[in-house]
């Protein structure tokens, strides 16, 4: 096994196999992302997660791959996860059906060849100029070429179609085709060219609704595929599964005791992780979308080697396409994926942020370190985890809606809520020189449905005089984000009910009860609960508010911290109780008093948190589209700032918190429509989401960096840098001369004359200490692609798309100078 998989290093990114005659041969990079159809295909993905290697194997399988050869690939799929220790995820991907995670690795996008190893097929060498296909491009995110009969028969009015001849490709696009889709085609025409014709070929574009602007294309296309003697029609609808049917999940358990594979339903949507038993093999399947495999630690053997077969016996069972894809997951190493279809899914003895967790025996004491604010907007990536972007230091104002108007809140009342209101809260912080702005809708429990429509309205009216520059946080009460909190430095109270208004008629309840969170003034706030001793926990500071006094009673479970922002919040919310009237009370040595003002002592939650624990998940990005009247939620992986495209509107989900990026060029209807969609998706989620989660929306050019830190090498600058389609098929044009892409992209032909070296070679090395041949000014280019994205954290065609300076930045840092 050693022999078969040499090719696995512990180096980030991907190495891909093809089976020929039974054996694993490994394929060139260059020829990454082009499959023949009549093979199998294996890859592995390695990633680094913290100080630990995460690995994806992915089986391929061509439609005219033989039986035979399909079989290798799985048995081979289940050597290679037994060499890496039964950890990785395993993946079976079927030609035009593949996952998202598997289009993800190909950025400039998948073709499909025709033929394979028994035709004698070979991966092409770069330089090749003997072709002639006709490739049939499609996917707005992630394009997929499949090579067609070179006939007009192949073409519609609805895709994007490239004659490849060799020295020269022309892009065809039809009529009824949207920019992202040309984008992509261009892109993908560029690679050809780069990569196989080691930049030597031309290029051109021909708009399907404007071919007299492109007589000499036409000629080309006309002489190769002959006269066009009939009307085009519209292609077929790209296959999508709505989020409907996706929402739909249901788990079995998978048992073959007395040799027959038996099927139990166990549970439907929502699922939680106590569903699964270590001893057990399970089904998850996603409305037959999807099937996920998840395979118990302590299951045998036989069972877990079994379990991608018996996958396939399930899906012939349940009348799917042969074509669904199945992933399968390990006890303790699941994907995040999988993790996101149940209603929470925690792993013990974590933090979120930059807590520490410090172990002592079984208990684990968190310690929570503090953070630096001024790090935020220089490293994004701290104010994503940390969910701040800046140490809430800037201005505020806060209005109220009452008669349906925004009317301005004092001052001195700043950091009140009331459950019966609405409020718009403004803050303003300056990043270098230049003001930002957060916009916050808050929303009462018990406020009228009249109230919240304006507080939606008085928003989009606010956001407007601001030049649409606001950041729009809706909140529902109770589901504060910490950046919101921090605002009120510590002093944030919520009454469950009422008003603020002037001449309000409702008195004040002569016995309020407060549940204190939070230790320290950027997490704190106090909430109003029941007056009654049940809702007292162990884990927390109250305070009991009276007509004679306060009590600040301490439980057990709270800690030092808690107990002083405590103290600091009981001055705020007895500001009309007799100045020193405040009575500390400890848990087990309360006053008689105490337990009469609270209806008489009963039980309440007493069992001391021994461990904290957090959600799992990682972030995922969505397109988001209605346009057909279903609701589709596209999922984007391995993304990167250029998913994000002008007509878009993009949904970044991270758990806690719902991102909605809205695009300059995105229709009015999406725009407007945005809290919906994000509502729409929170309510379809399979993993039975709470509907109150704070969505966020955001507008293209001023994201803040809770947002940019989720991404890898943010370009500040790239909106106005960034080419569109049209500038790119401008500087293509439509003339025979060769054609010169931007100098920053560096060629196949550049990439060519670059021999690899190991890293340590060319790290920290003057002139006459590296090896012979090697451009000092050009170190990073003779490390292979495996290598760079390690060391610099992204590919070669993201760092290539980077400004010069930030280029030169990462190779100062990198010692590559």
């Amino acid at each position: 096994m050693e022999q078969t998989f040499k090719a696995v290093t512990h180096s980030q990114g991907i190495i891909i196999w093809r089976i020929e005659k039974m054996e694993l041969v490994p394929v060139p990079e260059k020829s990454h992302g082009h499959f023949y159809e009549g093979d199998c295909y294996l890859l592995l993905y390695t990633k680094k997660v913290s100080s630990s290697l995460c690995y994806e194997i992915h089986y391929w399988i061509g439609s005219q791959s033989s039986q035979d050869e399909q079989g290798a690939a799985a048995v081979y799929t289940i050597q290679l996860d037994e060499f890496l220790g039964s950890t990785p995820v395993q993946h079976r991907e079927v030609q035009d059906h593949e996952s998202n995670a598997f289009r993800g690795y190909f950025k400039q996008g998948i073709i499909y060849k025709k033929g394979g190893v028994a035709s004698g097929m070979r991966h092409i060498e770069t330089n090749s100029y003997d072709v002639k296909r006709l490739l049939h491009v499609k996917g707005k995110k992630r394009a997929i070429a499949k090579e067609v009969e070179m006939s007009w028969e192949s073409f519609n009015l609805g895709d994007v179609f490239l004659l490849d001849i060799g020295k020269t490709i022309i892009q065809w696009n039809g009529p009824k085709s949207n920019k992202q889709e040309r984008l992509k085609g261009m892109l993908l025409a560029k690679d050809i060219r780069d990569r196989e014709r080691g930049g030597r070929a031309e290029i051109k574009v021909v708009e399907g609704d404007a071919e007299s602007n492109s007589p000499q294309s036409m000629k080309i296309l006309t002489d190769v595929l002959g006269e066009r003697t009939f009307n085009l029609t519209d292609g077929p609808p790209d296959e999508t599964a709505d989020q409907e049917l996706k929402a739909a999940v249901t788990l079995y358990l998978v048992s073959d005791a007395d040799g027959q594979m038996k099927v139990t339903e166990v549970a439907v949507r929502p699922l939680v992780q106590d569903l699964l038993n270590h001893d057990d093999c399970y089904f998850l399947d996603q409305g037959g979308v999807k099937i996920y495999v998840w395979k118990g630690k302590r299951a045998n053997k036989a069972e877990r080697q079994a379990a991608m077969a018996r996958a396939l016996e399930f899906i012939r069972t349940q009348n799917y396409p042969i074509t669904t894809n199945v992933e399968t997951v390990n006890d303790g190493a699941e994907s995040a994926l999988f993790k996101q279809l149940f209603q929470k899914w925690t792993v013990r003895d974590q933090t979120q942020g930059l807590g520490n967790v410090h172990t002592r025996g079984k208990v684990a004491h968190i310690t929570q370190e503090k953070f630096d604010a001024t790090l935020m907007h220089v490293m994004p990536e701290i104010a994503a985890q940390e969910r701040m972007v800046d140490d809430a230091t800037g201005q505020v104002e806060v209005w109220r809606i009452e008669n349906l108007e925004l009317v301005p809140v004092d001052p001195q009342w700043y950091g009140y809520f009331y459950g019966g209101d609405c409020y718009l809260i403004l803050y303003t912080y300056l990043v270098n020189s230049k003001k930002n702005y957060l916009l916050y809708v808050w929303q009462g429990r018990h406020a009228t449905q009249d109230e919240l429509a304006a507080s939606a309205f008085q928003a989009v009216d606010l956001d407007q005089k601001y030049g649409g520059e606001p950041v729009q946080v809706r909140i529902t009460m109770g589901k504060e984000p910490r950046q919101f909190m921090a605002i009120f430095k510590g002093k944030m109270v919520i009454f469950e009910g009422g008003t603020s208004r002037k001449g309000s008629s409702d008195p004040e309840p002569p016995i309020r009860l407060f549940q204190v969170h939070g230790s320290d003034p950027f997490n704190t706030k106090a909430i109003e609960v029941s007056a009654l001793a049940t809702s007292l926990n162990s884990n927390d500071v109250f305070l009991l508010k009276s007509q004679s006094g306060l009590y600040l009673w301490c439980g057990k479970g709270s800690s030092g911290d808690e107990r002083a922002m405590a103290k600091e919040i009981s001055s705020v919310i007895g500001q009309n109780a007799q100045k020193g009237s405040e009575e500390i009370v400890a848990e087990g040595q309360e006053p008689l008093e105490f337990w009469q003002l609270l209806g008489g002592k009963a039980p309440y939650a007493n069992d001391k948190r021994l461990q904290q624990v957090v959600s799992d998940h990682q972030p995922r990005l969505f397109e988001c589209s209605n346009k057909t009247g279903r609701f589709i939620v596209t999922e984007v992986t391995q993304f990167t700032q250029d998913d994000l495209s002008e007509d878009d509107v993009m949904l970044l989900d991270t758990w806690d918190q719902v991102f909605l990026w809205i695009g300059v060029e995105a229709n009015e209807e999406e725009r407007s429509q945005g809290v919906i969609t994000s509502q729409e998706y929170l309510r379809m989620h399979p993993g039975g989401r709470d509907p109150d989660t704070p969505i966020i929306l955001i507008k293209q050019g001023f994201e803040p960096p809770t947002f940019t830190g989720w991404f890898t090498a943010w370009d500040a600058s790239k909106w106005s840098e960034g080419k569109s389609y049209e500038e790119l098929k401008k500087e293509l044009g439509d003339i025979i001369s060769p054609v010169n892409v931007t100098n920053e992209q560096n060629c196949a032909e550049d990439k060519k004359s670059f021999q690899s070296y190991p890293a340590e070679a060319l790290i920290n090395k003057f002139a006459n200490e590296l090896p012979e041949g090697v451009d000092l000014t050009q170190k990073e280019k003779y490390l292979c692609d495996s290598d760079f994205s390690n060391i610099f954290g992204i590919t070669k065609d993201d760092f290539a798309s980077l400004p010069r300076w930030k280029q030169l930045n990462l190779k100062k840092e990198k010692g590559l100078f």
